[in-house]
């Protein structure tokens, strides 16, 4: 039980200013949820393209679906209070061909996600920039290693475990490769990559400041001119959100070639691209969105192994209040870090 009141950043629209409101949590739980104090939450390339107007978002709402946090009060026997916990970003219905036959839960048919979801669906407490989340039955629910801090947990229940998702399993042969974008994706997967003993990986992206960060992750940075010189890679990552970046990409695949699109989550990605590109070259495409619950305990794993091999605390920003949201959105459009942070 619990008669906490929740401080939160209320999202009206692109191009208005998040405002800070007060909710009440629940007093008492239905089966299955879980109430969360989020420690720390961070902001995801979605949500700033629902800022921004590139994506819809139903409003008013909570954004925010990457975070990290302690159980307050439980109604689930697996779950304790005071445990530090993350989740996964959707809830399916567990019933539909999505959840059973195809194996894609997070395309679920009734699928619920957090930071997506309107205010007065629930509780309200469905976003993580807020002092408070409300877990619904059925979220996978994941205990945080004390080894592993906030800044380094936060991101991992979207970023990495999106690029579990679409890298868990490598096309054979898989010795040379190259990833499109050096934000947090992509320097996610550069490790990730180095971990599986992938000989070559190369990385581009047009922010200089961007490229710097490769190197310490197990890649090669490349600028643009430099990745046209490449010829047969067996798989091309798309973590860049522009469809300008995929004739390239199929210019530099071998014939047989992977090609694996995980970026473009927004309308505005037409293609500039004919099929005899694809076909002649015998290609192999994948489009990759979200990830299965159990992905995420995977990326956790990872984590856990590589916190000392890789730099993953440099990633994320000294925390911004959760009252001055605002101005750690508009910090994020710097791109000084890959990932803001947002305390409340």
């Amino acid at each position: 039980m619990s008669d906490e009141i929740a401080n939160v950043q209320l999202f009206y629209g692109a191009g208005q200013p998040f405002q800070m409101a007060e909710l009440p949590c629940p007093v008492e739980l239905k089966a299955g949820e879980v109430l969360v104090r989020i420690s720390l939450a961070t902001i995801c390339g979605s949500d700033l393209h629902s800022v921004a107007g590139r994506r819809d978002a139903p409003t008013p709402c909570i954004l925010g679906h990457e975070g990290v946090g302690h159980v307050v009060s439980s109604n689930r026997i697996d779950v304790v209070v005071g445990r530090r916990v993350t989740w996964s970003l959707s809830v399916g219905c567990g019933h539909c061909q999505p959840c059973t036959r195809w194996q894609l839960p997070q395309k679920c048919q009734q699928i619920f996600k957090y930071g997506h979801a309107p205010l007065d669906d629930g509780s309200g407490l469905n976003g993580c920039y807020a002092s408070h989340l409300l877990l619904r039955p059925g979220t996978q629910i994941y205990g945080v290693p004390e080894s592993l801090s906030d800044v380094i947990v936060a991101p991992a229940n979207c970023a990495l475990a999106t690029v579990v998702n679409a890298l868990e399993t490598l096309p054979m042969p898989c010795d040379r490769v190259l990833i499109q974008g050096a934000g947090l994706l992509g320097l996610y997967a550069c490790a990730w990559l180095r971990q599986q003993g992938v000989a070559e990986i190369y990385c581009t992206d047009l922010s200089p400041a961007r490229l710097a960060w490769v190197a310490e992750f197990g890649g090669i940075p490349l600028t643009g001119p430099q990745a046209d010189r490449l010829s047969n890679l067996d798989l091309v990552f798309e973590v860049t959100g522009s469809s300008a970046s995929i004739p390239a990409g199929v210019q530099v695949l071998r014939p047989g070639g992977h090609y694996l699109w995980a970026g473009m989550v927004h309308p505005q990605t037409k293609l500039d691209l004919t099929g005899e590109a694809i076909v002649k070259k015998c290609l192999n495409i994948r489009g990759v969105h979200n990830y299965a619950p159990g992905q995420l305990a995977t990326g956790l794993e990872f984590l856990t192994r590589n916190q000392t091999v890789f730099p993953f605390e440099k990633l994320t920003s000294p925390a911004v209040p959760l009252m001055e949201l605002n101005r750690g959105i508009e910090l994020s459009g710097r791109r000084q870090w890959p990932r803001v942070s947002i305390k409340p």
